[in-house]
């Protein structure tokens, strides 16, 4: 949830930079079929239904980062898209290496009311070996925030490539001239 406030940040930067809103409508998205299927197939599995099958699962949630990839490789001359995938990358790289499930610090896990029932696919649990713990969710906000949580390094990285997207696709202040005339050609090539 943290996130959602996160990039709904980010979007309030863009008129806070002078940049238009409005211009983002004119970012031609490549296949953007791909990423509601992603994003559609991971409620489901996350919080629809988290019982059953946990190998069916782990073959669905991997499966929609494959997803997640074929849209930013379709879409990868737009500006941040490559700084976003390296981000979802990140992420990837630590679930397939814990067999589907983002490895959590266990100090920042036990902080959080949400608890997963047993038997439910949890797709970031403290585990007893994590691999690649550094790439999972290792970043705590506060206990005291209304919206606590904890997040990736990947998440950070893909939400710096969103405000790349938004400032760059929005023709902000604070993007240098050259990157902005870069923006024309990839929304328009």
């Amino acid at each position: 949830m943290i996130l959602a406030l996160v990039y709904l940040a980010a979007l309030v930067t863009v008129p806070l930079a002078r940049g238009r809103l409005s211009a983002l409508a004119d970012l031609r998205l490549r296949r953007p079929q791909l990423a509601v299927g992603a994003i559609a197939i991971q409620v489901v599995v996350i919080s629809l239904l988290p019982w059953g099958s946990h190998a069916l699962h782990v073959a669905l949630h991997l499966g929609s980062y494959g997803l997640l990839a074929a849209f930013a490789w379709s879409n990868r001359r737009l500006p941040g898209v490559p700084v976003i995938a390296l981000g979802g990358l990140l992420n990837f790289t630590a679930i397939a290496a814990n067999g589907g499930v983002m490895p959590t610090d266990p100090g920042a896990a036990a902080s959080l009311a949400h608890t997963t029932a047993a038997g439910d696919f949890a797709n970031s649990a403290a585990l007893a070996r994590p691999k690649l713990s550094f790439l999972g969710d290792i970043i705590a906000t506060p206990a005291s925030w209304p919206v606590h949580n904890v997040d990736s390094i990947g998440d950070v990285v893909i939400v710096l490539g969103v405000l790349v997207l938004l400032h760059v696709g929005s023709g902000s202040r604070i993007v240098p001239r050259r990157l902005a005339a870069g923006r024309v050609r990839a929304v328009s090539g």
